[in-house]
């Protein structure tokens, strides 16, 4: 009975002594590395196994303690302790393992040390010689690391990095990292306080820190200092940008940010976002009071006033699965303040605020949205004087689409509706040339549907019957000085109405006949391909009123061989019988190579030429098509199964071949090489506003020199007028851990001025990035 007694005693201490080592096992991993998830005893699977493996298991009543020798490993609840020697002191309930101790968390984390001594209520202990790896690629080490206070854990001669120790040399110091004297992380306030720090890369110390605290690597929103950054401008000085960020609430957060410039004083920012269940916004707001305006050149607008500010914000919401609501607003003091300045988000050429209401269901589409438009331009000439009050204001458009799910008679039909009113408190004329834009308020409300069925016979012929209905009502209401533009630009032929009705119905024939050749080493499709379409004239053709605000792009090529209406846009429709011809190619090589080209015409048969017939912007001119015999169009590709492309576009004229307009593009890696080169000409189109040729050529080259060394160059260069438009040059370094880069571009403008800006940037893994901002920090020359 004596016997049966001790050895349930031993059962029973060798369970608790179970339950501690496992509890320990989870406790121990959080209490090493303040990486590791904050220890909770109600984290622990209460069903859990454990398993404790072991040589012997020791039972010392002097000592009090329970000692598991030699190969100890212990697996509870997803994690797995190995040490040498693990001991658990019932008279001090502390817990201590020893001897190679290596931790590895059920999340992956891996922690090494000599010795981990922890109480088992893990409110204090100490750590030997700590090593820590983590799943995110992380490396910290410490001497010793003591924990008191239950909250407090102090590293003493720490080193952290996030690079990957070197495979062939891995006593080389790591590409970055952080010795400091002392590291305190505070569990409960979730800091992490590095004190007597220095930064050192390549093991040369860069950087000496008395102190600086960051938040616990656990916490994904703390406040705190980011990054700084580097601004400037020839006209601003150089600039150092530091951001505080307050992570108020988890669902609402403020960015506060101050630049100070050498030349113009200081520049506030701040940035307030909140996330709902159902989507996010935020509000930004930006001023200065500029202490040297007269930096600005005496012709340049706006730039010369003390004080500037803009105010914006942007947002989305779902109003439910199909429906979304959204806005992307800004205003300003005036139009250049936030391309000056380089606000994050507003300094293009030009912005574009809006509000949209989108609905998706299936195959039907709808969108509403409201326009506006700012040029933020600098520079005050005879071009670009008060080109904002020739914006206009779009309010509204609307697209909707619908496509019924089932056949309609056989074949598919959509149904389209478009809607846009616009106001434009100046007009917007090109010299006499066209009218771009007309003073006042107009608008378009379109609907139209289309039926196509598609038949094949049983020698592989494919035909499509298409069937076309659209109706428009148009108003306009013109200023005085709107109509009398119009009267000047077309004597005789102007129509201005307040209102009008068009309508336009189209039957179409669409045939292809794709012809397969196979053989041993290739395959080809040859499709010879015809349409034609019957329609009457177009609706006030030859008078001139009509606003044309959508569809004053007009390029015809190979692209566009084969539209019904070639129009850019609903301002305009296009007219008569037109017959549409070509051939389309496609050929699989061997050795994944592959071809594609098309070529064709298009032809007008019978009535009035909408592209031979004038409007406000000339649209049709020079288009190709303005003849009944249009210009020929062509298209031809190459793809290698290495990634390399070529293709080659252009129209030709239909007497002499001439060419018109072309492009040529190729691109794709050759080993450590990227290359992308493309070559445009347009032909000049007096009457569509271009008097002279058009002929660039850009390049963009990457050469990579070894597995994290690449350098980078692009240019743009105009042949007409032998400028070299633009070009950039740089190198950069990436790894696992440390990213730089490093710019030099220059911009022509027309008027001779060169614009030349430096950047860099270095992005160190998990600690930020610092750089400089894509302003001109060597100004303009």
């Amino acid at each position: 009975m004596g016997g049966a007694a001790e050895k349930h005693r031993r059962t029973a201490r060798l369970q608790r002594l179970r339950a501690k080592a496992g509890v320990a096992l989870l406790a121990l991993a959080a209490w090493a590395f303040p990486a590791s998830a904050q220890f909770d005893q109600e984290d622990i699977d209460p069903d859990a196994q454990m398993l404790l493996v072991a040589d012997t298991l020791v039972y010392d009543q002097d000592q009090n303690t329970v000692t598991a020798v030699g190969g100890v490993q212990i697996e509870y609840d997803g994690n797995r302790l190995v040490a040498q020697r693990v001991t658990y002191h019932r008279d001090t309930s502390r817990v201590v393992a020893s001897g190679h101790v290596e931790i590895v968390e059920r999340d992956g984390n891996r922690i090494l040390a000599d010795q981990i001594d922890v109480t088992d209520d893990f409110s204090e202990g100490f750590v030997q010689a700590l090593r820590v790896e983590t799943v995110e690629d992380t490396y910290f080490a410490a001497e010793n690391a003591e924990r008191t206070a239950g909250r407090l854990t102090t590293f003493n001669r720490a080193v952290y990095t996030a690079c990957e120790p070197c495979e062939e040399k891995p006593n080389r110091p790591p590409l970055w990292q952080i010795k400091a004297r002392k590291v305190i992380w505070d569990g409960q306030a979730k800091t992490v306080r590095f004190e007597n720090a220095r930064f050192e890369m390549f093991g040369l110390p860069l950087a000496w820190l008395p102190v600086f605290e960051i938040a616990d690597p656990t916490v994904k929103r703390k406040s705190g200092l980011l990054m700084p950054s580097i601004k400037g401008g020839s006209e601003l000085g150089f600039g150092l940008t530091v951001p505080y960020y307050l992570a108020l609430s988890p669902t609402y957060d403020l960015t506060v940010a101050v630049t100070g410039y050498t030349k113009q004083g200081f520049l506030g920012e701040a940035e307030w976002r909140q996330q709902f269940n159902n989507g996010s916004y935020n509000l930004r707001i930006a001023g200065i009071e500029q202490q040297n305006p007269q930096e600005w050149a005496a012709n340049e607008v706006d730039s010369h006033e003390t004080t500037r500010g803009m105010i914006a914000s942007r947002g989305e919401f779902d109003i439910n699965p199909r429906w979304k609501v959204g806005w992307d607003v800004m205003a300003q003091t005036d139009k250049n303040f936030a391309r000056t300045y380089a606000i994050e988000g507003y300094s293009g050429a030009v912005q574009t605020s809006q509000a949209y209401l989108t609905g998706l269901n299936d195959r039907n589409y709808f969108d509403l949205r409201g326009y506006h438009f700012r040029v933020q331009e600098s520079v005050l000439d005879s071009s670009s004087a008060a080109r904002n009050d020739k914006q206009p204001w779009v309010l509204p458009v609307l697209d909707y689409t619908y496509t019924p799910d089932a056949a309609v008679a056989g074949g598919e039909l959509d149904i389209d509706v478009n809607a846009q009113s616009l106001y434009r408190e100046e007009g917007m004329y090109g010299g006499g040339d066209k009218l771009q834009g007309l003073e006042g308020e107009s608008g378009r409300l379109t609907a139209e549907a289309e039926w196509r069925r598609s038949f094949v016979t049983s020698a592989g012929l494919v035909i499509t019957p298409i069937l076309h209905a659209r109706g428009d009502a148009i108003y306009s209401n013109l200023s005085a000085g709107a109509v009398t533009q119009v009267e000047a630009f077309a004597p005789g032929a102007a129509d201005i109405r307040s209102s009008y009705y068009r309508s336009m119905a189209t039957a179409g024939l669409e045939a292809r006949w794709p012809v397969l050749f196979s053989m041993a080493s290739s395959s080809h499709v040859l499709e010879p391909m015809a349409q034609i379409f019957a329609r009457p004239d177009e609706p006030y053709h030859g008078r001139v009123g009509i606003p044309n605000e959508d569809a004053q792009s007009l390029v015809f090529d190979a692209t566009t061989l084969f539209e019904r209406d070639k129009f850019s846009g609903y301002d305009r429709i296009e007219g008569g019988t037109r017959a549409n011809l070509g051939i389309r190619y496609s050929g699989n090589f061997a050795g994944g190579w592959t071809a594609h080209g098309i070529f064709g015409q298009s032809y007008h048969l019978a009535g009035e030429n909408s592209f031979a017939s004038s409007d406000l912007v000339n649209v049709g001119a020079y288009s190709g098509l303005e003849s009944d015999v249009s210009d020929f169009v062509g298209l031809f590709g190459i793809v290698s199964p290495g990634g390399l492309a070529v293709s080659a576009a252009g129209r030709f004229d239909e007497k002499t071949f001439e060419l018109r307009r072309g492009e040529v593009r190729a691109g794709g890696a050759v080993g450590p090489v990227s290359t992308n080169v493309h070559y445009a000409y347009i032909q000049s189109q007096p009457e569509y506003g271009f008097g002279n040729d058009r002929q660039e050529v850009g390049a963009q080259a990457s050469l990579r020199f070894n597995e994290n060394w690449r350098g980078f160059a692009s240019a743009t260069y105009d042949i007409e007028s032998e400028t070299l438009v633009r070009n950039t040059f740089g190198f950069a370094y990436d790894d696992e851990c440390f990213t730089y880069l490093m710019s030099f571009s220059q911009q022509r403008t027309a008027g001779g001025e060169t614009k030349q800006s430096f950047g860099f940037n270095i992005s160190l893994r998990t600690l930020g990035d610092f750089g400089s901002s894509s302003g001109a920090l060597f100004g303009d020359r």
